[in-house]
């Protein structure tokens, strides 16, 4: 069989087992010709063990309609969430606090997420998580952060409950 020819790259996050026609797959995936109900039911059959997960996927589309995707790990905000039992992260990450991982935790969410980081060891993935922990308002037991943060005045405003313009 010769190489088919790609003719597109669809990029979306859906929650794992619960693919359906309506927005955003079908949109996506229509205007790139693909049968839409194929690729949710093939989703849903691959997902369905990690149900309601946020699930990235990487569909490719060939010259004749036909498609591959590969699905990923799940994204490392949803992870740590996940994790600590949060709805979302601190509204003003470095002054609030969401919640608190420890290392453990860190270093569990890290090899989850190994294969899709670029990262060498699990040492660099968890520095990697910990990053998007400390972008969310987590804080991570034994690591502080080396800068301290100094609020701009629009955020000092707001802390201080004034109205700010």
């Amino acid at each position: 069989m010769a190489d088919k020819k790609v003719t597109g790259f669809v990029k979306l996050q859906i929650p794992a087992g619960a693919a359906n026609p309506a927005p955003p797959v079908g949109p996506a995936l229509g205007a790139q010709g693909v049968n839409i109900m194929q690729f949710c039911q093939a989703f849903n059959a691959q997902t369905q063990d990690q149900a309601g997960t946020i699930i990235p996927v990487e569909i490719t589309v060939y010259e004749d309609k036909s498609f591959t995707f590969v699905c990923k790990t799940p994204p490392a905000a949803v992870l740590i969430k996940e994790k600590l039992g949060i709805k979302s992260g601190a509204a003003i990450p470095q002054i609030q606090v969401a919640g608190t991982l420890t290392e453990d935790q860190l270093r569990e969410i890290a090899e989850i997420k190994m294969p899709d980081l670029n990262a060498n060891d699990i040492e660099a993935a968890m520095e990697i998580v910990a990053g998007t922990a400390r972008s969310m308002g987590v804080r991570i037991e034994g690591r502080e952060m080396k800068k301290k943060y100094v609020p701009s005045r629009k955020v000092a405003a707001m802390l201080q409950g004034k109205d700010v313009d």
